[in-house]
């Protein structure tokens, strides 16, 4: 190859050892890549077991299952990444393992172990190798899957799961500018209730707000507390930052917020350069006069929001390459991609 140019080198390369999709034009949807892990628990053997890579394809269940009648079903996310000399990371699949057992335990389901959990993934994501997006240029979304799969007329858990992990190159979560507005009758959450777990319930009540949030130009919604109707929670599928100063503030996950993983993790690096960091209410009123607000997630990473509109009002952030938001963001996917150091043991090299 040394005729070509460099440029034709990596093309030639990404021919050989990737699957032919337009890295440079990805976005967060769906591209079925080869393989797909399943693994079942049945009333009979009372644990997971036999666990296989399978062709990605559709699934059989009776029209009678828990996840289709009920609900009964829990997910996560993670991403594998690829490094510069082409080898793949994961990022704290063991955090969520132990989330998916936590969600288990509410949803009154068995759970793979941790160690079973983290080997599906891996196996998911080795079989689908092709398909990890080269350094810098995406990540391999993977979506483990939690469901009911036994025969179920009445109410009541059920006795048969299936255990499922697919995954995805995407790219961006959201494109363009993050403008968010409050919505103010709608709740994601109530005490009580599954806000604090990955239930599949707990997503599609509020696509229809979200869908008029859309229609008017808003990225996404910010979600109220249910109790006070006051303080801040959390979007449709994110977590939520303001910064003051050299105080960072987000909700406390007290039963109605998702305790993001992503979440977790900048919390630790904001710590690390110097910021007080807390957890507290954070009432409606106070985004007004932040300085900073950002947003972070699995899919999202951590991205700037530009602006919050509530009852009609709206207020506009800072952007740009200044931001502590681009800061966390450059740290936090240089430690996911290896580009920075993982002195925190968050990593795990599987190839």
């Amino acid at each position: 190859m040394g005729s070509l140019s460099k440029q034709e080198q990596v093309e030639c390369r990404e021919k050989a050892e990737y699957a032919n999709v337009n890295w440079d034009e990805l976005g967060f949807a769906l591209t079925k890549t080869d393989y797909m892990y399943v693994m079942n628990f049945t009333e009979e053997e009372q644990k997971f077991f036999n666990g296989t890579l399978t062709r990605f394809g559709n699934i059989e269940m009776c029209p009678s299952s828990g996840i289709l009648n009920y609900g009964q079903g829990l997910f996560e996310g993670l991403k594998a990444y690829r490094k510069e000399d082409e080898g793949i990371l994961l990022f704290r699949p063991q955090e969520n393992a132990l989330r998916m057992k936590m969600g288990a335990d509410r949803m009154c389901m068995p759970s793979p172990t941790v160690d079973q959990f983290i080997d599906a993934v891996k196996k998911t994501v080795l079989a689908n190798k092709r398909w990890v997006p080269p350094y810098g240029r995406g990540s391999l979304y993977v979506r483990p899957l939690l469901m009911a799969t036994g025969r179920n007329l009445g109410v009541k858990p059920s006795s048969d799961y299936t255990f499922l992990v697919y995954a995805s190159p995407v790219g961006n979560y959201h494109k363009g500018d993050l403008n968010l507005m409050v919505e103010d009758y709608v709740h994601r959450a109530i005490p009580g209730g599954t806000g604090g777990i990955k239930a599949v319930t707990n997503y599609s009540p509020v696509y229809k707000p979200l869908t008029e949030a859309k229609a008017k130009g808003f990225s996404d919604l910010l979600f109220l507390d249910a109790l006070t109707g006051s303080n801040i929670e959390e979007g449709s599928a994110c977590n939520i930052f303001i910064l003051k100063g050299n105080v960072i503030s987000t909700p406390t996950t007290h039963g109605t917020i998702l305790p993001g993983i992503t979440r977790k993790s900048i919390m630790e690096i904001a710590s690390d350069f110097g910021y007080q960091v807390e957890e507290r209410a954070i009432q409606i009123k106070e985004v007004f006069d932040a300085e900073e607000v950002f947003c972070t997630g699995t899919a999202m990473v951590v991205k700037s929001v530009a602006s919050i509109t509530y009852q009609g009002k709206r207020i506009g952030y800072k952007l740009g390459a200044e931001t502590l938001a681009q800061k966390l963001h450059a740290t936090l996917t240089g430690i996911q991609t290896g580009l920075i150091e993982d002195k925190l043991g968050w990593t795990t090299l599987i190839d």
